[in-house]
């Protein structure tokens, strides 16, 4: 495994800017997922580490070494893309073993055929070896697709969302497949995704990306408490952070515009709160229930216990607890 390094990259198709003075190190052995929303510049930004692409100004450095103008053949990555794109005439071995009988490699057959089946108890289908690929599950497919990336030893993987046409049990095993083999190998892996869970789970470091800018990076807790700006804020969470006009809370900072409550930051008080909301609907989810709140003509979503005899139409008290404040343009205002 070797540090990748993109050097303030940028990268236009016509008028689209879709990477704009980008800069990001992968470190050795390092999982960094790239976050954000469809059009966004994640692929882009994998595309300019293949060589798939070229940059229009700025550089890409694998292992210390500037790769910019190098083919990619001759960059040392292994692409996981987000289809299976498998070769459907061959069978799950022959899939996996092709880049490494590539002539470029010419990888004995005896190491071959013992790296092929390691990846694949790995990836628990080495009963699946003979099969053709047409033989296989939505899962199976998926999992020989990443198995003929991982047969390789490659400076880096640069995986595009390779799990997102999986059911969410199986993206769910998947997820910790990945990551367990991840650590097994000690593999460095830029992950690219606009699943906050698998950002959340997988990743060392998470990029958020909008508008082919990288807004902000750090560990999934850095990001999570201390985000840069209300857009930031608004990518992990689950429910969804709520965005309320500063207006409703007493005690808000100069220049505070607008108050970001997750449901941490929300407690029904059995007194008096901080303020009033009317109960809209809730949902009963098991361990906990969703409640959903109108406050002021807002919408805000807060958790509660399942137990609670709450119905449409109550009112309840919130406190505040340690919420985020951010000014006009969205960005971050100290408490």
């Amino acid at each position: 495994m070797a540090e990748v390094e993109i050097r303030a990259a940028s990268k236009a198709f016509k008028k689209t800017q879709a990477v704009i003075d980008l800069s990001l190190t992968v470190g050795d052995g390092e999982f960094v997922a790239l976050l954000g929303p469809t059009g966004a510049g994640k692929t882009t930004t994998l595309r300019l580490i293949a060589g798939l692409e070229m940059p229009d100004c700025g550089s890409i450095r694998i292992g210390g070494r500037d790769v910019t103008g190098n083919a990619p053949a001759d960059r040392d990555i292994a692409f996981v893309f987000q289809q299976y794109s498998l070769y459907p005439h061959l069978s799950v071995f022959e899939n996996m073993a092709f880049a490494l009988r590539a002539p470029i490699r010419r990888v004995p057959e005896g190491e071959i055929r013992a790296k092929v089946r390691e990846v694949a108890r790995l990836l628990h289908i080495e009963t699946k070896l003979e099969n053709k690929a047409t033989q296989l599950s939505g899962g199976q497919m998926q999992r020989v697709a990443i198995g003929r990336a991982l047969v390789r030893s490659p400076a880096i993987y640069l995986m595009d969302e390779p799990l997102s046409s999986l059911d969410a049990k199986l993206r769910g095993e998947m997820r910790l497949e990945l990551k367990r083999i991840q650590t097994d190998l000690g593999a460095t892996i830029l992950y690219v995704t606009h699943d906050q869970t698998e950002a959340m789970t997988m990743a060392s470091r998470i990029g958020v990306i909008e508008g082919g800018r990288l807004l902000q990076i750090g560990t999934p807790r850095e990001i999570y408490e201390n985000p840069i700006n209300a857009h930031v804020a608004a990518r992990l969470g689950q429910p969804a952070i709520n965005l309320l006009p500063a207006a409703l809370f007493a005690g808000a900072p100069a220049g505070a515009r607008t108050v970001g409550a997750r449901t941490e930051h929300l407690t029904i008080a059995c007194g008096v709160g901080d303020v009033q909301a009317t109960v809209k609907r809730i949902e009963h989810l098991g361990d906990q229930s969703h409640l959903h709140l109108d406050l002021g003509g807002q919408s805000v979503v807060t958790l509660s216990d399942p137990e609670a005899r709450l119905g449409a139409g109550d009112i309840v008290s919130l406190r505040l607890n340690k919420p985020l404040f951010f000014d006009a343009d969205g960005g971050r205002v100290a408490a």
